[in-house]
């Protein structure tokens, strides 16, 4: 295991394998996000999108009481007190929020605990999401008079529809993780304090698979979820053509006579 955290980081990166992980590391304050937090993730996920040892990337929070539970309101008046002071942070959180949803690598978001406004929105930009019984989601934006920028609306309309996203924002309140797996919000809802052997089970299988087939799949689903005049479907048609192309095709063939598993390397 790579670890680059100091105990007092407030976001700590480390990599075991092929495995990257970002752990907001704020449990005092529910792991509530300020604007240098935002900047460091944004550097981090641009270190590990280049590197080719990672395949998948684990978004998670400290503590075990909370994902995220959105801005750190005590900082509002050091860090969003003016129109240029909220414009920059806002900027920095934007800039962040894109960087990990058109990550090239699937990505996974560990809730356990509270999972709250900016926090909703961290986790929808992620591809897959796994909470424990116990949490919690909510987007208090009316209760604090805050706008809520289009983007971020629009990745959670895409995720749960349009009936469901309203109904979080016009309320404000509360949803049990049994509603978010109702709702589509989670992939699963599993046990309190098995959250971790649980993504470790999903990583591990994503790992085995071909990366350059994931990586198709993954630009796929992000072109058709954009507009439809910036999609590059030549683009994605390069991509499908590649796998076709790679060495891990004539090995998942090779794999599949020999009933052994294949090793894939993205080439």
């Amino acid at each position: 295991m790579q670890d680059k955290a100091q105990p007092e980081d407030t976001l700590i990166a480390r990599t075991e394998g092929a495995i990257a992980r970002v752990i907001f590391n704020n449990p005092a304050k529910h792991n509530a996000v300020s604007l240098e937090m935002w900047e460091k993730l944004d550097r981090l996920l641009a270190g590990f999108a280049d590197d080719a040892g990672i395949r998948v990337l684990v978004i998670a929070g400290a503590g075990g009481k909370a994902f995220v539970s959105g801005a750190d309101i005590s900082k509002f008046e050091s860090e969003r007190a003016t129109r240029a002071a909220a414009d920059a942070y806002n900027e920095a959180a934007q800039a962040a929020y894109a960087r990990l949803y058109h990550f090239p690598k699937p990505t996974i978001a560990g809730i356990e605990g509270y999972c709250i406004g900016g926090g909703v929105n961290l986790a929808v930009c992620c591809d897959l999401r796994y909470c424990t019984e116990g949490s919690q989601f909510g987007i208090p934006a009316a209760k604090l008079g805050l706008g809520y920028g289009h983007a971020g609306l629009k990745k959670l309309i895409d995720v749960v529809g349009p009936a469901r996203a309203m109904e979080m924002f016009y309320t404000a309140r509360r949803f049990s993780a049994a509603e978010a797996y109702e709702m589509g919000l989670v992939n699963a809802v599993v046990c309190d304090g098995e959250l971790d052997a649980h993504i470790d089970d999903v990583t591990g299988r994503i790992g085995e698979n071909a990366p350059l087939t994931i990586a198709a799949i993954k630009a796929a689903s992000r072109a058709l979820a954009d507009d439809p005049e910036n999609r590059d479907l030549a683009k994605l048609d390069k991509m499908v053509q590649a796998c076709f192309d790679s060495e891990d095709y004539v090995e998942g063939r090779s794999a599949f006579m020999e009933k052994r598993k294949p090793r894939f390397k993205g080439k």
